[in-house]
């Protein structure tokens, strides 16, 4: 009877033992938790119900403005007015800085501008303050020629189909071969890709799951005559026959 006791009390013990080892791994993981460590467990973007300046909803980062020919730049120090400048990309993508070499600025976001900027200036200046403001730049637009009632340059403000550009345009002529609307677009900087839409098809059939979502830079084509054939990449030299189409 006695070493039965004594066979309990060993098993008790034990249970009670591991018990407290689990106890205590649980109560370590808890201190090491991030919350436990003031840190949240979820995302910034989660929790604060809103995404960063520089991603978006879903996460991805967002692209930065670049400079391109024709931008307007704000150049203005803090403690040496007499620098302050305003500058204009030239088509070039070079600049002309004050008491400064011209300098190839094109392609540069506008914080890397400020952070060179003050690298420059560093050699005119003791511990230059700079700030750097977009003033004015190209606003994405796309461009409709041919047959259409006000063929032109269009700013593109948001998502806009093929067809709403054709309707901005003022619509279609009685002229017209909307079976065979082109639709270019830049593949490279050589290179444009052309891409043949039946806006008839789509507005008899009323689908227009065939629509094309426009893109920055994209022109829009409506000949008067049937178009016998056309290559899927053109020289960006062809573009300019179809801005000023005699021959349709």
């Amino acid at each position: 009877m006695s070493s039965r006791l004594q066979t309990a009390r060993t098993i008790a013990g034990t249970v009670l033992l591991l018990f407290q080892i689990a106890a205590g791994q649980q109560s370590l993981l808890k201190n090491s938790s991030p919350e436990a460590e003031g840190q949240s467990s979820v995302t910034p973007d989660v929790a604060g119900g809103a995404s960063s300046p520089d991603h978006d909803e879903m996460g991805n980062r967002r692209p930065l403005y670049r400079l391109r020919q024709s931008d307007t730049v704000d150049i203005n120090f803090s403690f040496a007015p007499e620098f302050n400048q305003t500058i204009t990309v030239r088509p070039d993508g070079f600049v002309s800085l004050r008491e400064l070499p011209d300098a190839y600025v094109a392609g540069l976001t506008v914080s890397e501008l400020q952070r060179i900027l003050v690298t420059w200036y560093a050699s005119r200046l003791h511990q230059p303050e700079i700030t750097v403001t977009l003033k004015d730049f190209e606003r994405p637009y796309f461009i409709v020629s041919g047959q259409v009632a006000h063929p032109g340059r269009y700013e593109l403000r948001g998502p806009l189909m093929a067809t709403e550009g054709v309707a901005i345009a003022g619509g279609l002529t009685d002229q017209s071969k909307h079976s065979q609307v082109v639709l270019f677009r830049r593949y490279s900087d050589e290179e444009v890709q052309a891409r043949l839409l039946d806006m008839k098809h789509m507005f008899n059939s009323r689908n227009l799951q065939e629509d094309l979502q426009l893109k920055p830079g994209d022109v829009l084509f409506i000949p008067q005559n049937r178009i016998s054939k056309i290559r899927k990449f053109l020289p960006m030299v062809t573009l300019s026959t179809y801005l000023n189409p005699i021959q349709f």
